[in-house]
């Protein structure tokens, strides 16, 4: 189903669909940011706007699956490179929580200072051990770093496929 819109309202909506695609994109740079997601429903909103056509639904199918990937990988390349230099599932877990309630409190910085802070504090509970804390919240951060450049990559990819549908759908 299509919306018939007068050019002016038209050229309105493609600008804010377009701007909030851009908001995503950028928006990727902070770790607790749904980004991907952002863009996804610019994505969605374009096409239930515009329609879809059969090259629309294909991408569609295409940036749904990469928001799926860049979702699930951002959550495991955190998670994993605290675990390998040892962190227990529990202070994953908290440092998590923590992130995500600490980014509503205090947004956009709480969850980014409260989540390796509480991974620490929870290691260092466990573990007894300053330094081996310092290098389990260091892996959280090395894995919040590629965690980004695999957000960030799929934002790039996300926009690419939509800039194809919208000038070539």
């Amino acid at each position: 189903m299509e919306f018939l819109l007068p050019n002016w309202l038209e050229t309105v909506v493609k600008v804010l669909i377009s701007a909030s695609m851009l908001a995503g994109l950028f928006g990727l740079v902070i770790p607790i940011f749904p980004g991907n997601a952002v863009m996804w429903v610019a994505a969605l909103i374009y096409g239930l706007v515009f329609g879809f056509g059969v090259k629309g639904i294909i991408l569609f199918i295409l940036i749904t699956l990469l928001t799926i990937g860049a979702m699930l990988g951002d959550n495991v390349l955190m998670g994993a490179k605290a675990r390998q230099k040892g962190a227990s599932w529990v202070s994953i877990f908290l440092a998590l929580v923590s992130g995500v309630i600490f980014t509503l409190i205090f947004p956009p910085l709480g969850g980014i200072i409260a989540a390796p802070l509480v991974l620490f504090g929870a290691e260092y509970f466990r573990l007894k051990d300053h330094g081996k804390a310092i290098e389990v919240m260091r892996g959280l951060l090395v894995g919040w770093g590629w965690a980004f450049v695999l957000r960030f990559g799929i934002g790039l990819l996300v926009l690419i496929l939509w800039l194809i549908w919208v000038n070539w759908g």
